[in-house]
Order: structure tokens, then sequence, then C-alpha cells
């Protein structure tokens, strides 16, 4: 982290990176999609027929999360508590786990830096971690968007890793892809509902 933080942005490592995140799919499937291409200026690619935009009626009726920890999922509900959407999420492990119970979101941040603090982990600290402050971008660790839990130090956010999202366990907080927590803030907004179920 010390050498990330002295980076002026996290931006995408490469192109193959990019056009993974654009076309919401990890990168080893654009890879194994497109055997042989290299990836480079006239090639045609083969990428996953995935759109972003939500119908007006659904961020209307979006009204409280549902996370349900057993299934690594992440509800979006309307008044009755139906789903609209939902996310696959990787959560805390045993060292941190995601407490069930009633939280909300309370802040929301775009485009977000990272503070890297050793002391609040639980697992993979190197000895000599210090705190620092991580620039913003795709591959920062709380990825493109950060909602804050009214649970001190937690929120929901992207991640740069799309294939851990779904059975990894994480340093706490709840991971989504960035596309997803791209396509969540536009659901969901500070003062939502968040209740975390076994």
């Amino acid at each position: 982290m010390a050498e990330r933080a002295k980076l002026k942005s996290l931006d995408y490592e490469n192109l193959r990176e990019a056009l993974s995140e654009w076309n919401h799919m990890a990168p080893r499937l654009l890879a194994d999609l497109n055997k042989g291409s290299g990836f480079k200026a006239g090639d045609s690619i083969i990428v996953v027929n995935a759109t972003t935009d939500a119908d007006a009626g659904v961020v209307a009726s979006a009204k409280s999360i549902r996370i349900a920890k057993a299934d690594h999922m992440l509800f979006v509900l309307d008044g009755s508590g139906t789903p609209l959407a939902g996310f696959p999420i990787s959560i805390g492990g045993p060292l941190d786990p995601l407490p069930v119970g009633k939280m909300k979101i309370t802040t929301e941040v775009k485009n977000p830096t990272f503070t890297y603090n050793p002391a609040l982990l639980k697992k993979g600290v190197p000895a000599n971690a210090q705190k620092v402050d991580v620039a913003a971008g795709p591959n920062n660790p709380v990825g493109n968007i950060w909602m804050g839990l009214s649970k001190p130090h937690w929120g929901i956010h992207g991640t740069p890793a799309p294939e851990r999202v779904g059975h990894n366990e994480t340093n706490g907080c709840i991971h989504l892809t960035n596309w997803n927590a791209a396509r969540l803030s536009w659901l969901a907004k500070p003062g939502f509902a968040v209740e975390v179920q076994a």
C-alpha cells in the first residue's frame, strides 16, 4: 500500500483490464473468449452483452437493501420488500464477519480515495505497514464507489478484482464489482436502510 500511495491515480493497468471492466466481465473471461487476440487497434473481440441502464421506475421504486450473507447476495427492495435488483457480493470472513442486523447508508462517494489503516485489518497485514492514503481510480482497493454504513469503518463498495466477488472473504465490508457498485449507487442513496440476514 505504501507503494500505491505514491501514485497520483490507480488507473487501469492495461487495455485488457479496461476492456473487461467496461464490458462487465473479469479479465480472464475476456481472454478466454478472445484466444489469440493481441487486443490491438483494429482487432475484433467478443464481449458479453451487458446493459447498465436501469428503468426509471426501478430507481423511483427502490427503498431499501437486504443482504443475504449465506447466499453472498445484495438485493435492492421496493417499499413492500420485493426485490428489484440483485448483486453478488463478497463479505468479511470469520476474523471480521459482517454483523447481522440493521444499518443504513450514511454517505456516498464516487471515485473515493482509500485510507489504508493496518490497525483496522484482521489479516494480511505486513509487519511494517503504515497508515497511508491511496488515490482514486478503478484499481483503488474500494473501487469506484464507496457507500459508507452506520457501522464505523464499514461500507458497500467496488473492487479492482471482479473475479473474487461472490465467494471470497474480505477484511470486512461488502464488495461488488465496480460496474455493479456503480449501478447500486444509482438505485440506492444515503438514508437507505440496510438489513443483513444470516
